[in-house]
């Protein structure tokens, strides 16, 4: 974010850290910001977007916890203590928190306390770090005291109405207020100073009205301006991103499908938006690789005309499952990586040009290996696993021997049906015959002497031959003999030799001919 202020009623009351860096202060009259700093820019303030902005950071913030409330129209409070062992500590939970606000275009200020009361006050005070002699981030509570005696009594809004008497008395910190006899206080100030005081020490409850995520998610953001390139969506798209994590979060769920929508022109010009729809192999939640395939697919996307706002929608998703520690390393990470790179690689390169090799039900060598989409395959694996481990869930959720059995039989079925998919093979009680390495694109016509193949040297067979017979449906008839041949060299290959009916043989006196079909490693 670049050099900007907000104005209120001729004066900054917000701005920017390369704002300051400028030299604009809070408090200055616009006339004097514009003076000391000519390219600063100056906005008035619009409640409606400070609103909607603390709702998309609410909904980003659900990602780390169910537990976000909003203080007042400018903050939010987020109970961490369940959160800190799953995203490994304070300050990694911390760290992440300020990326997910970096990438919805906000600043902010985190505290940490015992108290949200307390961390709210903490974080009140401009600057950085210590500031002022305290902390921003206190473990104890007896350390939030002292921290909070330091702080300027004024930040408490209850402390407002009585500001001047206040200060009138020779009282400046909240310290000196707690110093005053309670009872005057409370009959000078009323109930409510004192409350506020005794719930950011922590002695008196708090309670909270915790942000709720809406059922489905549909998340816009209005451009500033006009976006002629694909590539320049990426910062609004990752504002989308971080909202929909959060609201995933939120629902215990995984996106498997969801679509970017770019509104064009309105009005009497109006262009239809521009659907960009994003599936992925294995329903993810992971908000980085989430902007990668959004960042590979509009790298991809030539714009048939402006954009001036950008909106995404969860199409399909999946319930999430648990995950538990463990001593050894997890086999589904692995697959996991691996249907990330997939999905990755076709929306850089197009699912067209990301193929994995398919068995097809035919017994002809060059017909038997095929190409298909290797995301569409991965795809297919993927929802017929969530289906086995869906019954298994349902039944022990229920815990009756008969859905037991049920759940069993269903997840028996769809493990098979996710063998399929993934290695695109029919099941076979018998394992395949030997096979090349390489399978040559044409076979290569082979000279023989004293009746045997000859391929820079005679060959000899090894072991009983293969016979296959197919095609005749589609007149492409085959009728060989596979062996397995090898020179005198070592070297191994796949031959075979057609085969001709004895009566044809007679009346043409034709000799056996032998081709090359494939190469061993």
């Amino acid at each position: 974010m670049g050099a900007h202020a907000v104005v209120e009623s001729g004066q900054v009351i917000a701005l920017t850290r390369a704002a300051r860096e400028a030299g604009v202060r809070l408090g200055m009259r616009r006339a004097g910001a514009l003076a000391i700093a000519p390219d600063v820019q100056l906005s008035g303030r619009d409640p409606a977007k400070e609103v909607e902005a603390l709702g998309a950071a609410a909904l980003a913030m659900l990602r780390f916890t169910p537990s976000v409330a909003r203080m007042g129209d400018d903050a939010l409070v987020l109970e961490v203590s369940s959160s800190l062992r799953l995203f490994g500590g304070v300050r990694a939970i911390l760290r992440q928190a300020r990326q997910a606000i970096a990438d919805l275009g906000l600043n902010a200020r985190f505290s940490l306390a015992p108290t949200a009361s307390g961390a709210w006050l903490l974080a009140r005070p401009p600057g950085s770090g210590h500031v002022g002699g305290f902390r921003r981030r206190v473990a104890k509570l007896s350390t939030l005291s002292r921290c909070l005696d330091r702080l300027p009594f004024g930040l408490l809004p209850e402390s407002q109405r009585m500001a001047a008497w206040i200060d009138g008395i020779g009282c400046k910190s909240l310290g000196d207020l707690r110093r005053l006899p309670r009872a005057g206080l409370k009959r000078r100030c009323g109930p409510g100073l004192l409350d506020a005081m005794d719930r950011a020490y922590g002695e008196a409850a708090e309670s909270f009205e915790w942000e709720i995520a809406p059922a489905t998610f549909d998340a816009k953001v209005e451009l500033p301006d006009r976006v002629e390139h694909a590539e320049a969506l990426l910062f609004a798209g990752r504002r989308l991103i971080v909202q929909l994590t959060g609201w995933l979060a939120a629902q215990h769920l995984a996106v498997s499908r969801f679509a970017l929508l770019l509104d064009h022109e309105r009005g009497r010009a109006a262009i239809e938006p521009t659907r960009l729809d994003i599936a992925l192999a294995d329903a993810t939640g992971d908000p980085e690789h989430l902007a990668r395939l959004l960042k590979e697919r509009l790298g991809r996307l030539a714009l048939l005309a402006p954009v001036i706002a950008v909106r995404l929608l969860a199409d399909e998703t999946r319930e999430r499952p648990g995950v538990s520690d463990s001593l050894f390393p997890d086999p589904a990470a692995a697959e996991g990586d691996f249907a990330q790179l997939v999905e990755l690689l076709t929306a850089r390169l197009g699912a067209e040009n990301v193929l994995q090799p398919a068995l097809a039900p035919d017994h002809r060598p060059e017909r038997l290996n095929g190409w298909i989409p290797a995301e569409a395959s991965a795809r297919a694996g993927t929802r017929a696993r969530s289906s086995a481990a869906g019954a298994i869930g349902a039944a022990s959720r229920t815990a009756t021997k008969a859905a037991l059995s049920a759940a069993a039989a269903a997840a028996s079925e769809a493990a098979r049906r996710a063998k399929v998919a993934t290695a695109s093979l029919a099941e076979r009680e018998e394992p395949l015959p030997v096979r090349p390495f390489w399978l040559l694109d044409e076979p290569i016509a082979l000279l023989t002497r004293q009746h045997r193949p000859f391929y820079g040297s005679p060959l000899r067979l090894l072991g009983k031959g293969e016979r296959v017979e197919s095609g005749w449906w589609d007149e492409a008839l085959v009728t060989r003999d596979y062996f397995v041949a090898e020179s005198e060299q070592g070297a191994r290959y796949w031959v075979f030799r057609e085969r001709i009916g004895r009566a044809a043989a007679e009346e043409t006196a034709a000799e056996i001919r032998w081709f090359l079909h494939g190469l061993f490693a």
